[in-house]
């Protein structure tokens, strides 16, 4: 199962460091593709800087038609937002399809069509948090928390101790 994740309302001036974040926690939680509305250079080289020195294989894209996007998507569309079912009561049935997953998170508010064009609209917890948040719980719980033990093999990896920093 391959795992995407869609940003809408991708604002440059506003949202490159909330973006970086998003990409950042998509990578490390077992996605293997961000797709912004709207290009942003920036974030997808500050990504591939990451990748080169910590391995994985990750991409940054953007679509300029989100709406054809989702609805040319391949497998299941889950839109994360605070209105729809539990993520408890349905990531059983969400995990239960071994059809790649496309998992939309808004930085504004999201166009009321999304949540026609979902397959799943979940909510993680019943009170405003970051989208960011939200993405790491979701993807935690879709992958069961495998993704946390994921080897990305790369120059940079970080040794786990009690004390102290140390990455060989």
């Amino acid at each position: 199962m391959n795992v995407v994740v869609l940003r809408l309302g991708h604002r440059y001036a506003r949202d490159k460091r909330l973006s970086t974040h998003v990409a950042l926690t998509a990578r490390a939680f077992g996605a293997s593709e961000v797709v912004f509305d709207a290009p942003d250079t920036e974030v997808r080289k500050s990504i591939e800087a990451v990748n080169r020195a910590w391995g994985g294989v990750f991409t940054v894209s953007w679509t300029g038609n989100w709406k054809k996007y989702v609805k040319d998507f391949p497998g299941d569309v889950i839109h994360l937002t605070m209105y729809g079912l539990h993520v408890n009561l349905a990531i059983d049935g969400i995990r239960k399809s071994s059809s790649d997953k496309l998992v939309v998170i808004g930085s504004q508010k999201v166009p009321a069509e999304m949540y026609q064009l979902a397959d799943f609209n979940i909510a993680v917890g019943s009170q405003p948090h970051s989208e960011v948040a939200a993405l790491a719980v979701f993807l935690d719980r879709l992958f069961e928390t495998r993704e946390l033990d994921m080897d990305f093999n790369g120059l940079k990896k970080i040794v786990p101790q009690a004390r102290g920093k140390k990455i060989v």
